[in-house]
């Protein structure tokens, strides 16, 4: 009996991958995922940040301040190459090994230099003062006085070295030097100034500004000089014109008086004739002596004025209502007025004039006829007798 043996199976051979190692695809494994990508990229801003202000800080602990360019290196081969390595010197400053020094008259503030306030103040005051003196001196040689209009500038610092010793005593001698200077300098911008035969100086105010400085004796003497033909004749027509001016008002303030008065008498004449005519009731006359008029109705004062009294009576000469006519009364002959017109025409007038207003306010002239009769003579006989 033949063995069975076990048969052997027929393996398929693969075919056979003849490329290379490394031209395989590489595992997933190998590459890091998105995520741990932006993680990288995070850490590595935050460690380029955290190194650039370390740089930055240590560079600006460690730095030093740039110097300043010196005052003598005014003109430099490469003036970029020197603004490189220091600064330029401020304004009014003198610079020397980096640091700088104010100039005289200004002070450091920061850096910079400023002007000395409490200097400048007083070389205001200096040049002030010294322009007043020079230009006085000049406005009363224009008002006529003598002196000297022109101030050689050795007198000018004279003048000042007065003033300085009498008001700035306390001021430093270095402030001193240095408020004369700019004193100097304002008045020098201001005045005249010329150059003398010796090559000095000479100061002198200008004729302008000397006519400010005038006094006021000065400038009245002068406007009286200019002005004297005009106050020459002023002082004749002046009086003349005031007497016109006073006659004219004296006139007219007669005028009123004499009409006022001339009016009072017509009154007093009518109502007396008007009392005298209802049969003698009262035992009143219809004359009226002129003098007792005359001192009834004036003041004190006014009959010492003869012409007030003689226009009242030109008045009632003209006037044909009245009759003037001589009396005797008491064993005396007196002038006496007696009123002529028939009834009262001014109450007569007055009813017309009240008939013909509409408005019922006015008072009638029949009522204030009425009140007239009813009155009693005001200058009767009896009154005066």
């Amino acid at each position: 009996m033949e063995a069975s043996w076990p048969k052997k199976r027929s393996r398929k051979r693969k075919p056979r991958d003849n490329t290379l190692p490394f031209f395989n695809e590489p595992s997933a494994s190998l590459f890091p995922s998105k995520g741990e990508l932006l993680r990288l990229v995070a850490v590595l801003a935050i460690a380029a940040s955290v190194s650039a202000a370390c740089h930055f800080i240590v560079r600006f602990l460690n730095r030093r301040p740039k110097p300043f360019c010196d005052t003598v290196d005014l003109v430099s081969p490469d003036p970029l190459y020197r603004h490189d390595f220091c600064k330029p010197c401020p304004a009014n400053a003198q610079c020397h090994d980096g640091t700088f020094e104010c100039v005289r008259g200004y002070q450091k503030h920061g850096k910079m230099c400023i002007e000395d306030g409490a200097i400048n103040r007083r070389a205001k005051e200096l040049s002030e003062l010294l322009e007043q003196h020079i230009c006085d001196a000049h406005a009363r040689v224009l008002c006529g006085d003598a002196g000297n209009i022109w101030f050689q500038e050795s007198d000018v610092e004279r003048i000042l070295d007065e003033e300085i010793a009498k008001r700035f005593s306390l001021l430093k001698v270095d402030g001193f030097g240095y408020a004369k200077y700019k004193a100097m300098e304002r008045v020098e911008s201001s005045m005249e100034i010329k150059d003398n035969i010796n090559r000095t100086k000479e100061i002198k105010c200008p004729e302008s500004l000397a006519e400010l400085h005038k006094s006021a004796s000065c400038l009245m003497r002068q406007w009286i000089y200019r002005n004297i033909k005009f106050l020459v004749l002023s002082s004749f027509l002046l009086p003349v014109a005031l007497g016109i001016l006073w006659r004219t008002h004296q006139r007219r303030v007669l005028c009123k008086r004499v009409e006022q008065l001339y009016n009072q008498v017509c009154d007093i004449l009518e109502d007396n004739a008007a009392n005298s005519s209802e049969g003698d009731r009262n035992g009143s006359e219809p004359w009226v002596v002129a003098s007792w008029l005359r001192d009834h109705l004036l003041l004190p004062k006014e009959r010492k004025n003869t012409m007030l009294w003689k226009k009242v009576e030109e008045l009632i000469q003209e006037d044909s209502r009245i009759d003037q006519y001589p009396r005797i009364i008491r064993g005396e002959t007196k002038v006496v007025f007696e009123w002529q017109a028939d009834g009262t025409l001014s109450s007569k007038i007055k009813k017309l004039q009240a008939e013909k207003s509409k408005s019922g306010g006015n008072v009638s002239a029949s009522s204030m006829h009425e009140e007239k009769k009813d009155r009693k003579p005001i200058l009767g006989v009896k009154l005066f007798a």
